[in-house]
């Protein structure tokens, strides 16, 4: 099986590519001049962990910014949104919810295969399985995490009922939408049976909890979506990955941040992208729990639905990136790839002891 090109220089390099690349240059560069970000020649390189979307560093005279794109298409419904994930930070921004600036969007889909949309480059420290030297003291490891519990009560506490913030979506029925959604996902994306994803589904929705707010929701809020400043006390300079955000329960947001959170003496899943908060100093799930709910004195007894709601998420949506792998269409994460044969039903494992947690 050949492994496809991430980055090619011309429209004709990629008529001879044996699948769509991702970055085609000179399409890049083109787009730019018309968006007057810098001049000359474009040079790109692929960042981040990101095993669903695809960013690209991109260099050229007069310009350092970040190109953000789906994967290769075909694309399941209702996914891999730029546009509107753009539009998303571009609403936040004003509101005190540090994104990266947002420069231009490209809807057409033409260009590169799929919408994408360029950001301003932020210069910063990615928490995951190294502790950046100015935040490895116990005293910064503990203010990391009491950072990401802070600005997960920053964003929760955005006014999610009126002006453009309603644009982001509506929050009746957000819990009951999210299993049906996934539930159909599933077998959209899905080759092989795993009975364990409908059984979970069913108790999701038979134990499904009231909502008791409704907030700006982020979706994938983690450690490894912050990026905290390179000196300095910890600070976090910017919230990351923005496609799955809208306005619901913000204990789904809470139940992520914990079913993902890596904490010692607990089975680790290929979410804990973040292994680093299993050291001494970082709160466990517990403390950042408690962090957040000292400012809304909510209800946390159906805590272990929501994170088992987080991992059955994850489960299905990794089963999609398994897919592509197998399909040959991830020039990237090989290992991240065949990991997932035994990575998604131990998720669908770690989903159905968090259930079983519930009172």
């Amino acid at each position: 099986m050949g492994v496809p090109m991430d980055i090619v220089q011309t429209i004709e390099d990629a008529a001879r590519a044996q699948s769509p690349p991702l970055l085609i240059l000179d399409r890049v560069a083109e787009f730019l001049d018309a968006c007057h970000l810098g001049t000359g020649p474009v040079h790109a390189r692929r960042i981040g962990e990101g095993q669903s979307n695809v960013t690209f560093r991109i260099k050229r005279r007069g310009a350092h910014v970040v190109l953000r794109r789906g994967p290769r298409p075909p694309l399941p419904p209702s996914t891999h949104d730029m546009v509107r994930e753009a539009r998303i930070q571009s609403l936040l921004a004003p509101l005190g919810i540090p994104v990266p600036k947002i420069l231009a969007t490209c809807a057409d889909a033409n260009v590169l295969g799929v919408p994408f949309y360029i950001m301003k480059f932020v210069d910063g420290e990615v928490v995951t399985d190294a502790v950046p030297a100015h935040l490895d003291t116990l005293a910064q490891r503990r203010a990391t995490s009491e950072a990401a519990a802070d600005m997960l009560v920053k964003l929760h506490s955005v006014d999610a009922t009126s002006g453009p913030r309603a644009e982001i979506g509506r929050p009746e029925g957000y819990l009951k939408r999210q299993v049906a959604r996934f539930a159909g996902l599933w077998d959209l994306v899905a080759t092989r049976e795993l009975p364990e994803v409908a059984q979970l589904a069913r108790w999701l929705e038979g134990n499904r909890p009231e909502t008791q707010r409704h907030a700006v929701i982020h979706g994938d809020y983690r450690l490894g979506n912050l990026m905290f400043a390179r000196q300095g006390p910890a600070q976090v300079k910017a919230v990351l990955d923005w496609e799955m955000a809208t306005v619901g329960d913000p204990l789904a947001d809470l139940g992520y941040l914990s079913a993902t959170y890596s904490q010692a003496g607990s089975t680790a899943t290929l979410l804990e992208l973040s292994p680093v908060t299993a050291l001494p100093g970082y709160l466990d799930r517990a403390g950042m729990a408690a962090r957040y709910n000292a400012h809304f004195n909510l209800d946390l007894s159906a805590l272990p639905w929501y994170e088992a709601l987080a991992l059955w998420k994850a489960a299905i949506f990794s089963e999609a990136i398994y897919t592509r792998w197998k399909n040959g269409e991830r020039a990237d994460g090989e290992r991240f790839g065949a990991a997932l044969e035994a990575g998604v039903p131990e998720l669908l494992a770690a989903a159905a002891a968090h259930a079983a947690r519930l009172p």
